[in-house]
């Protein structure tokens, strides 16, 4: 077994050099939870290795929200510290660079908690984030750090050492850290996912619709839509990869145009929540009715934020040629499993998906993005072209354009 604390150096190495990119000079902003310091800690070091002019690290505890969640008032659950707000204003201004570790904390914190509330602090997700990633002036990645509470979750069937060896053996993989060089592992990874969103770009489709079991819908697209790889550039020109992992070509969809119904392949974990069988009911671009077997109300409430939050930010395919979706594994950490399978989005949208200033002006907004997946082997997705035709776009898992 390799020791935790080199792949603990490998992640932090990968995504302070590669994800974010962070630039001599720059100010860091980190954001972690209990548990993940040793993946935080050596963020720290090779930050400060490439020139970092300061690293800031605020931690999370799941534990101290659900003393919130228990015992303050329901009107005060919204509420958001100015000071939070006014650090990641501040890292905007200075164009810094940010650095988010994904994967749950304490599964067990929140268990037990009204649903309802549970919705309305998203913490520490902030409002803001998608305006900050839509004007492109922070360099950033999200990287999922193991924990044992993590662990258990995933591997219930097995000792806890022996389920965070398991899943830190799982991330190495999914992240590429057994590449000679991993860096390079995903630039070539990302040119293949780019040529595919090309292919589908190209077509210029004016709808997606995604068809098969408990799933039939259908999803408009901006004239002017583009498909993506997960590589952005900043308004300085820093190029930087803000998942890892990411197997996804997504685009903006137009929030005004989806019709029909969608169901949750995988479970999805909102902040400390887990929210399993999803199915969404959508006119006119509206979600109209969003149910599940576990947990509604904890997504009814967090969709219920603002306007924007029951429309569509997002759509993304993933195929079935990346490391984690072969896994057959349910990680419960949205990083992870939203590259296991194509998913669409509640929330904001990327204006960087839409070419047309007319177009970006209808882009969706809101406070929430909030992915779930919606993908399988089963479920076939087709591009519809202006003239009416269906053509496929995946099949079994595998692109068919």
């Amino acid at each position: 077994m390799r020791d935790y604390a080199e792949w603990a150096r490998g992640l932090a190495d990968l995504v302070v050099g590669f994800g974010a990119n962070v630039q001599a000079g720059q100010i860091l902003g980190v954001t972690t939870y209990v548990g993940k310091e040793q993946v935080a800690r050596e963020i720290a070091r090779a930050a400060y290795a490439r020139g970092a002019r300061y690293v800031d690290v605020v931690t999370f505890d799941n534990w101290v929200k659900r003393e919130r969640l228990l015992g303050a008032p329901e009107d005060s659950l919204d509420f958001i510290p100015p000071w939070m707000l006014d650090r990641l204003r501040w890292l905007a201004a200075e164009h810094g660079a940010r650095i988010a570790l994904s994967g749950p904390q304490a599964p067990a914190a929140l268990r037990g908690i009204a649903p309802e509330r549970m919705g309305r602090d998203l913490l520490p997700y902030l409002p803001e984030v998608g305006r900050v990633v839509n004007e492109r002036v922070t360099n950033w990645c999200t990287i999922p750090a193991p924990t044992a509470d993590w662990a258990e979750i995933v591997y219930p069937g097995l000792r806890r050492d022996e389920a965070l060896e398991r899943l830190w053996q799982a991330v190495a993989h999914i992240c590429r850290l057994d590449a000679d060089d991993p860096a390079q592992a995903w630039r070539d990874r990302m040119a293949t996912v780019r040529a595919s969103a090309d292919r589908i770009t190209q077509r210029r489709f004016d709808a997606m619709r995604l068809h098969g079991p408990g799933t039939d819908l259908t999803v408009g697209l901006f004239r002017s839509s583009i498909w993506h790889a997960a590589e952005f550039v900043t308004v300085d020109g820093i190029e930087h990869f803000p998942n890892i992992p990411s197997e996804e070509t997504f685009t903006t969809p137009d929030p005004e145009r989806v019709d029909g119904y969608v169901s949750a392949t995988l479970p999805l974990e909102l902040y400390g929540s887990v929210i399993r069988g999803i199915r969404v009911e959508f006119e006119g671009g509206r979600a109209v009715r969003i149910d599940a077997d576990e947990n509604a109300e904890a997504l009814r409430s967090a969709c219920a934020k603002d306007d924007g939050g029951t429309r569509l930010g997002e759509i993304a395919l993933v195929d079935g040629a990346g490391r984690i979706g072969p896994l057959g594994t349910v990680f419960y950490d949205t990083l992870i499993d939203e590259n296991a399978a194509s998913h669409i989005a509640l929330g904001s949208g990327y204006d960087l998906a839409v070419e047309d200033e007319a177009d970006k002006a209808r882009v969706n907004r809101s406070q929430i993005h909030i992915d779930f997946m919606v993908g399988s082997p089963a479920l076939r997705v087709d591009g519809i072209t202006h003239a009416g035709e269906h053509v496929p776009v995946l099949r079994d898992g595998a692109w068919a354009i």
